[in-house]
């Protein structure tokens, strides 16, 4: 744990972040971020995140070339070509093409960042740390921090393996051909690699890549070597800006998902703070400046072929709305042409695509399925955040009888399989998954021991009283538990919730005797990262805890 300066009421020692990082965090009133950060910035892969790298067909790497500037690259290979012997290592049997920027980039003891994608999907999870050993035909890896992401602004795509040689023809230059532009002004998808190094050996020293993703032409063509994009809502961490705080030197990728060709380049980045230029881009707290000073093109360097899946999309009409609390709606679509939706698995979310008002275009955002999977419609439940830009919009404009369009649900946050004990547990809008389980749930046979666990603000926020009680009535081997961490005095201890106060471990694992129980948790990062270190301590093992975050 943490040491805590009672002055300040933060961690002073250890610390996940460096101090470009923080910088970023106290201008954006973000600081507080650090107080549960150290249990989402973990220093060793959790399982979930161990079997996601080692189910990959590419994976998104960052590093510096020999003159320290940043790039980043696809290493790509069939599903197991990513090894995790142990839950701090990584086994790489891939190195870049001839000709990438990166090539030779991957010896002992260089800084690499690591984002897995799943475009399909939407899932990512980013890892950074230092090359443990370089060979001929691959790389090991030693883990320095390791955290997920959300599967916000990931443009859906499925992949596939071409059987097309890969043989890269590779085009440098300093500014961007006419056909560069084009490709960049079009994209949707881009990676951004930063880095930062200070003295010593703190592990938040080191490479990162991460996703970029936005509607196309959200990467602005300035000229020929300047570039412009916006900086979205993201985890609260601010790696990426923080970086660019402590070191200007900034590499992005952009991928021709069709040709299997690559776009890299390095540069500058600047960071614009000026909140009149970035309330032009819908959704922006922020934009970033990047100014090139060398460019990779590789023609066809991939086996690797993604493309969108169009029979997935569906155009969906609201059908009903129903208020779950003070600040909750549910949503309950049903097919634009009557026809039968694709089915779901309790736990997984829905990816929406909403056309903006007022010729803005379009965002895309993706919500938990709060609904019985049996039902044949979809329902999403939204918490209205104030500065939530769809939120706003799925609240107080869209109406029943409108329409969107939708993907296939997705994500792996599931039941398990077995029929061991489920301990549910979940708070404020982090009770949409797992309310669809709890459907799933009351309709098994049997008498498997399941809690449902809970924790709301107060009685006016507490989302679904109602319906949790009405489904498990008459079902003795399912308990509700309720926490309220600010009750109101209208508020009945005993009636309207059982606990006043935050949910512990130890409370949760003194509710099941069985030493095979299961805990599945969703909602914020920080109510995340303090569960899943505290069900680890109480003696829990990690791979009988699965977690969503929001």
């Amino acid at each position: 744990m943490a040491e805590i300066d009672d002055t300040a009421n933060r961690p002073v020692f250890p610390s996940p972040f460096h101090d470009g990082e923080r910088r970023v965090q106290e201008r954006l009133g973000e600081r507080d971020v650090e107080l549960w950060a150290r249990g989402a910035i973990r220093e060793a892969m959790p399982d979930q995140h161990r079997a996601f790298f080692e189910a990959q067909m590419f994976m998104v790497a960052s590093a510096r070339d020999a003159d320290g500037r940043p790039w980043a690259t696809v290493l790509e290979g069939w599903p197991g070509f990513v090894r995790s012997p142990d839950a701090r290592s990584l086994t790489v049997s891939a190195l870049p093409v001839e000709g990438d920027a990166l090539e030779g980039a991957f010896s002992e003891g260089a800084d690499v960042g690591f984002i897995g994608i799943e475009l399909a999907t939407r899932r990512r999870n980013r890892v950074n740390g230092k090359v443990s050993r370089a060979g001929t035909e691959g790389f090991g890896f030693s883990v320095g921090q390791s955290f997920g992401n959300c599967p916000q602004y990931i443009r859906a795509r499925d992949v596939r393996w071409s059987t097309e040689q890969a043989a890269a023809r590779v085009v440098r230059s300093a500014v961007l051909s006419p056909s560069q532009q084009q490709w960049v002004g079009s994209a949707d998808t881009f990676f951004i690699a930063t880095g930062y190094r200070g003295e010593g050996d703190d592990p938040a020293y080191g490479m990162d890549v991460s996703h970029r993703g936005g509607e196309r032409g959200f990467v602005e063509v300035l000229d020929d070597r300047t570039l412009r994009f916006p900086d979205y809502a993201g985890n609260q961490f601010y790696n990426t800006l923080g970086n660019i705080l402590g070191d200007p030197r900034t590499g992005l990728l952009f991928l021709d998902f069709s040709t299997g060709s690559l776009l890299q380049m390095t540069g500058r980045a600047t960071i614009i703070w000026d909140k009149a230029e970035a309330a032009k881009v819908p959704g922006a707290r922020q934009l970033v400046s990047f100014e090139i000073e060398s460019i990779v093109e590789l023609t066809s360097a991939l086996h690797l072929r993604w493309q969108k899946d169009a029979d997935a999309i569906r155009s969906l009409r609201l059908a009903s709305r129903h208020r779950e609390s003070a600040d909750v709606t549910s949503l309950v679509f049903e097919a634009r042409d009557g026809g039968a939706l694709a089915p779901f698995r309790a736990g997984q979310h829905l990816p929406l695509e909403l056309h903006l008002p007022a010729g803005l275009g379009k965002v895309q955002r993706s919500y938990s399925l709060s609904g019985d999977p049996s039902d044949g419609r979809y329902r999403i439940s939204v918490k209205r955040e104030p500065q939530g830009l769809v939120s706003r919009i799925l609240h107080d404009v869209f109406q029943v009888g409108g329409f969107l369009d939708a993907g296939r649900p997705s994500g792996d946050f599931a039941l398990p399989d077995t029929k061991s004990p489920l301990v549910l547990v979940s708070a404020g809008i982090g009770i949409t998954p797992v309310l669809s389980m709890l459907h799933q749930l009351v309709g098994e046979e049997g008498d498997r021991p399941v809690w449902f666990v809970h924790s709301a603000r107060d009685g006016d926020h507490h989302a679904f009283r109602e319906e949790v009680r009405a489904l498990v009535k008459g079902k003795a081997n399912i308990q509700i538990v309720t926490h309220y961490t600010r009750p109101l005095p209208s508020d009945s201890p005993g009636h309207d919730f059982d606990h006043a106060g935050r949910i512990s471990a130890a409370s949760l694992v003194a509710l099941s005797g069985s030493a095979d129980t299961q805990y599945l948790l969703c909602g914020p990062a920080a109510f995340l990262a303090e569960l899943e270190e505290g069900l680890v301590r109480e003696g829990v093992p990690q791979e009988q805890i699965r977690f969503e975050s929001f």
